[in-house]
């Protein structure tokens, strides 16, 4: 078969919800395929409808347990739910170390119902590179939800919230995440906070602190008011509140208009992110010699950077 009928053929599977064609899909986009820019040329109508949850927070807050019952509950109400669950990468293989799908396993047979891991390959935002069209890639095949959990490493992590359409900031009691909200700004990207483990001693207080953080917070817009919501995810108590608060803040975003401004602000980045790996491929096939011999000219005084960096640019 052509290199062209199988992309056709992938394509068309993809858009038909089949879960080993977006596998396939999906890998082909962690390896830079070079049929890639066929493949989202056929893919970009059936894109853009997907609603997007991204699950951010510390390790052992419990993100995987509570997108377990996410999924569980967008299930009971006939969604089609994708979870794309950013692993830290191997460091032997430099793949994903697919923790995420060991622990839901719970989903694993339900064909409406696709999960993949995902390495950063050393990317320190909390997020992979290709994260983006992976997440076209579940859009295109259908799924209503795509809840994105990310690799929890603080700071970092901040990120998520440029690719997400909704942010669930998870925090637990007894690990200090109240200080270290206001220390990672983790209270301007929140748009629903949840207190996951609550049943465990210090939950109040956090609730507390969270709260009172949040009144202090210099919040835009202002008339969002980020909810704080109870959880026990592993007995699935507080998913219907979570799962009422994604709705109120869908459906405010939506008649705000801010929910589109979101979403071309995030295609504007995902353009510009492309555009300067290509700019960076093509630089080192040409330009390698070149930025030699400038490098030397600026150590010796003969050239300023700027004039230099200037002269890459335009090729002169």
């Amino acid at each position: 078969m052509s290199e062209d009928g199988e992309v056709h053929d992938v394509v068309a599977a993809v858009r038909a919800g089949n879960p080993r064609a977006l596998g396939r899909l999906i890998s082909w986009i962690e390896n830079a395929s070079p049929a890639l820019p066929v493949v989202m040329k056929e893919l970009a109508p059936d894109t853009g409808r997907a609603h997007v949850v991204g699950l951010t927070g510390a390790p052992g807050v419990g993100k995987s347990t509570t997108a377990t019952s996410l999924v569980r509950a967008l299930r009971a109400r006939g969604e089609r739910v994708g979870v794309l669950a950013v692993d830290p990468s191997s460091p032997f293989s430099g793949g994903a170390l697919l923790g995420d799908r060991i622990r839901m396993q719970e989903h694993a047979l339900d064909p409406d119902v696709y999960i993949r891991s995902m390495a950063t390959r050393g990317h320190l935002g909390g997020l992979a590179v290709t994260t983006p069209q992976a997440l076209r890639a579940f859009d295109a095949a259908r799924f209503d939800t795509v809840i994105l959990e990310t690799v929890g490493v603080g700071q970092s992590e901040l990120e998520v919230a440029e690719t997400a359409d909704t942010v669930l900031v998870l925090l637990a009691p007894g690990m200090g995440d109240g200080i270290q909200a206001a220390k990672a700004g983790i209270l301007e990207i929140g748009d629903i906070f949840v207190v996951n483990k609550s049943d465990r001693e210090g939950a109040q207080a956090l609730i507390r602190e969270l709260r009172t953080m949040i009144a202090l917070a210099h919040r835009r817009p202002r008339d969002w008011k980020p909810p704080i919501v109870s959880t026990v995810a592993y007995e699935h108590r507080g998913i219907d509140d979570l799962l009422e608060a994604v709705d109120q803040f869908r459906a405010a975003q939506t008649t705000t208009g801010r929910a589109l401004r979101r979403r071309v602000a995030r295609a504007r980045r995902e353009v510009e992110t492309i555009a300067l790996a290509k700019l960076r491929s093509e630089f080192q096939l040409n330009g390698a010699a070149g930025l030699d011999d400038l490098a030397e000219a600026v150590s010796r005084g003969e050239l300023d950077p700027y004039a230099a960096a200037d002269r890459v640019v335009v090729g002169r």
